[in-house]
């Protein structure tokens, strides 16, 4: 299984598939952010676009078979990783395929990295918008919070850390297993992991949680990992397929449409069963539309 290795220890799994120009895939899944939650996506997008493209899917750290360490989290960190992924399989620059919380990243990354980035597709972004709260992505981060605190005190020898371990046990999927918390992946399949964070104690890990939920959800940005502003000056050309729900708010997606320079929405509706074919045709038209010349 090719994986890279990031210099806090990171271990970084991702696939290759098919062949021509590279696009990178983002995932859904906050957290659990990994190549399997595009199974429930409306299209598989590794089949589809591999029959055109060179498509490399990764699972982000703490998803799918990426271990990290237990340290808050850092949008600085993410990016690092997604750079690291296109550089060894010697992709000077690809187009982005992201849904969901995979929009925020690739935000980021075109931030950080805006001449590794062709283009952007942002399928149901993820964020905030009037009448979304930050209560509604810190939620994400209150069932293994409180969790620990009650089974705390019935078990004093582990201060409530058995519980989330046993949580994770039963689903290593944060997004699918709230309690289980954001390390459940690794805490699901290593034990020398365990026994490290059996170390944490209570107020340890539930003051990790805090910093790791904060980092990922700071309160000041709509899109969460770049100032608001900056989706103005995008330079990639982005095609945005408009979600619907709390943390996927369609006025969000009509506001990136309208705020960058360089955009294209589909109409809302574009997951319909009648639809699938048209819209997937749609994505991998923009995609060869934004293609250099020979490259495909």
């Amino acid at each position: 299984m090719p994986e890279v290795i990031r210099q806090d220890g990171a271990r970084i799994h991702y696939e290759v598939h098919g062949d021509g120009f590279p696009v990178l895939l983002l995932a859904p899944g906050h957290v659990s952010s990994g190549i399997d939650t595009w199974n429930d996506n409306f299209y598989d997008p590794v089949r589809e676009l591999s029959q055109h493209f060179t498509v490399i899917a990764m699972d982000q750290r703490h998803a799918g078979r990426s271990a990290a360490p237990a340290v808050p989290f850092s949008y600085e960190q993410t990016v690092g990783d997604q750079l690291a992924v296109l550089d060894a399989v010697g992709a000077e620059q690809a187009h982005v395929v992201a849904a969901e919380f995979g929009c925020v990243h690739a935000w980021r990354l075109t931030h950080d990295a805006p001449e590794r980035v062709r283009s952007i597709v942002a399928q149901e972004p993820a964020g905030r918008d009037a009448d979304t709260s930050l209560g509604d992505f810190f939620g994400l981060f209150d069932a293994t919070m409180r969790l620990v605190r009650a089974a705390g005190f019935d078990d004093p020898e582990t201060e409530g850390l058995g519980a989330v371990f046993a949580a994770a046990a039963r689903d290593g999927v944060f997004a699918r297993n709230l309690e289980a918390g954001p390390f459940a992946a690794r805490l699901h399949d290593d034990e020398e992991f365990r026994k490290e964070m059996l170390t944490f104690r209570r107020e340890k890990y539930i003051t990790l949680l805090v910093r790791f939920r904060d980092a990922m959800f700071p309160d000041d940005r709509a899109h969460f990992s770049v100032p608001d502003q900056w989706i103005g000056t995008l330079p990639a050309p982005l095609l945005v397929l408009p979600g619907a729900g709390v943390r996927r708010p369609r006025a969000l997606a009509e506001r990136l449409a309208a705020e960058a320079p360089r955009a294209t929405v589909l109409v809302p509706g574009f997951d319909a069963p009648d639809r699938r074919d048209a819209t997937v045709a749609s994505i991998v038209e923009f995609l060869l539309q934004n293609t250099p010349n020979g490259k495909r």
